[in-house]
């Protein structure tokens, strides 16, 4: 079933489109658009805000999961219910103000940002919309309602951690001490410090933090490379290699306790490394 989508339209893939921006400019070190971009999602993203607003119930519906199905089925109408309370007039003034913008200052090829779950987002998308014939409208909320339903694989399963409580960060730093049998680094304690506030308003900050964290361990990495003992011992320079190539995938990973577990030790290796 294909119905005719406006990309541009879509609220939850303009955030995501910007985020990916907002990545590259870190790792490009593009201060001055990096700088732009974060005052653009602030501008049409912070709590209160219209597209906020509508963000925040398709987040609703994109990542939850696991849920049973009579829960599923309220939590799809509940955020139906939401949105049809919105002012769609004043939604699409923002958007139109904000494409305006993003034409002028960064050019159309943001448009063509790949965003992983685009199809998942357009299918929110057009539940919320009225122009949807009933039929399609119905066949598309059993997708969402599938989504929403779906089980873990066991072999997959991960412990999303998007904020930690007190009691599970004394844990963290517990099991990361009584591993490596020494006291966080400096900046790992940062890294859990902003991790365990990274809600609401403060996710892209944090976002924002953890790309130039991971592009600052790059950099360390890339010197370190060039030192005489890596370039005598090709097995060591080859694993130097695997941390470069597992540094670049950690900017599109979603952001969770193994995620941030992982930095930490690329941020105690580093640390060795150059000590």
């Amino acid at each position: 079933m294909k119905l005719k989508h406006n990309k541009k339209r879509n609220t939850a893939f303009l955030y995501e489109a910007l985020v990916k921006e907002l990545t590259k400019s870190i790792v490009h070190g593009n201060k001055e658009l990096k700088e732009g971009l974060m005052l653009t999602m602030r501008e049409y993203f912070s709590p209160g805000k219209p597209l906020r607003n509508e963000l925040d119930l398709v987040k609703a519906l994109s990542e939850t999961k696991h849920l049973d199905l009579f829960t599923a089925e309220r939590l799809l109408n509940e955020a139906k219910a939401e949105h049809s309370k919105l002012d769609k007039k004043e939604i699409f003034n923002e958007q139109t103000a904000m494409i305006g913008r993003i034409n002028k200052f960064l050019g159309a090829d943001v448009f063509s940002n790949f965003v992983p779950n685009y199809k998942h987002l357009a299918t929110i998308h057009q539940i919320f919309s009225d122009r949807a014939p009933v039929k399609s409208r119905v066949l598309l909320e059993r997708t969402v309602i599938g989504s929403l339903t779906s089980k873990p694989k066991a072999a997959a399963a991960k412990t999303e951690m998007p904020h930690m409580d007190k009691l599970v960060y004394k844990k963290v730093i517990e099991n990361f001490n009584a591993k490596y049998d020494g006291e966080l680094l400096t900046e790992q304690k940062n890294l859990i410090n902003k991790f365990i506030v990274c809600t609401g308003a403060r996710a892209m900050e944090f976002r924002v933090y953890l790309n130039e964290e991971i592009g600052r361990l790059k950099e360390e990495v890339s010197e370190a490379k060039d030192k005489d003992v890596f370039q005598e011992d090709s097995e060591l320079s080859e694993k130097m290699s695997l941390v470069s190539e597992a540094l670049n995938k950690f900017q599109t990973k979603k952001i969770d306790q193994t995620l941030i577990h992982k930095v930490m030790q690329i941020q105690q290796l580093v640390k060795e490394l150059l000590d």
